[in-house]
């Protein structure tokens, strides 16, 4: 009987540390993989699903949505934009459905400017992507999600920002999270390091949202794997929140 109560434990021990459930932001293997965030002077940002975009001809309001070029931007008082649909589309006036996805600005603009040629003797077109934005969150003093109109913007001219960072930031951990795809890549910032400061001041991309964990927690468990797979950076950074 002893014997058999034994061996039922024994078991039980067994099947729990066979099942226990694998972290899917563990990864001991992996390294932080900094090459993927380095600072690349062709960077230019690229259209995505459920972007506001606002297109301007000028002295052609019958073809703009949102135009700058008008006596009041009426992106701000009509609130006019143009939203990439599902499937990578928006409806631009006169030339119809367009797909986006994935095009850069002066893609777009170009493409537009040449189909308005068959109505225009010379267009003057512009285009803007309205929803750019980074986001910067925990120990700074104003925690905040700020639009950006360029698409290189580096870590210290975002934080400042903010007005800086707290009293009580972690600078030797703080994450940057960035979308790629259905998953989100992260990567380790360490500010206390004076000889490589300046190479930590990496360019960050609409979309990215960065993370300043506290001194008063513990650090970031360094084996928290430089890809979160399917999710996005909002899903990854509420996680990552509940670490510290």
């Amino acid at each position: 009987m002893y014997m058999k109560t034994l061996l039922k434990l024994t078991l039980i021990v067994l099947l729990f540390t066979s099942c226990r459930t694998q972290n899917l932001l563990v990864s001991k293997k992996e390294k932080d993989d900094k090459s993927y965030f380095v600072y690349d002077e062709n960077y230019q940002y690229k259209i995505r699903k459920d972007d506001k975009i606002s297109i301007s001809v000028w002295g052609e309001d019958d073809l703009s949505v949102g135009s700058e070029y008008g006596i009041y931007n009426s992106n701000e008082v009509y609130g006019k934009w143009l939203l990439v649909d599902a499937n990578g589309n928006i409806e631009v006036p006169k030339l119809g459905t367009k797909n986006v996805l994935s095009k850069t600005i002066p893609e777009l603009k170009a493409e537009i400017k040449n189909e308005l040629k068959q109505y225009l003797v010379n267009p003057i077109v512009d285009v803007k992507v309205l929803n750019k934005e980074i986001t910067i969150l925990g120990e700074v003093r104003n925690p905040n999600t700020i639009q950006v109109d360029k698409d290189h913007n580096n870590l210290f001219e975002l934080i400042s920002k903010t007005g800086g960072f707290d009293f009580y930031a972690n600078l030797k951990s703080i994450k940057v999270l960035r979308q790629e795809g259905n998953d989100v890549r992260v990567t380790n910032i360490d500010l206390t390091n004076v000889t490589t400061i300046l190479n930590q001041n990496i360019l960050l991309h609409p979309g990215d949202i960065v993370i300043v964990p506290s001194k008063k927690y513990k650090e970031f468990d360094k084996r928290v794997s430089t890809i979160i797979p399917f999710t996005t950076t909002v899903s990854a950074a509420a996680i990552l929140m509940k670490l510290f």
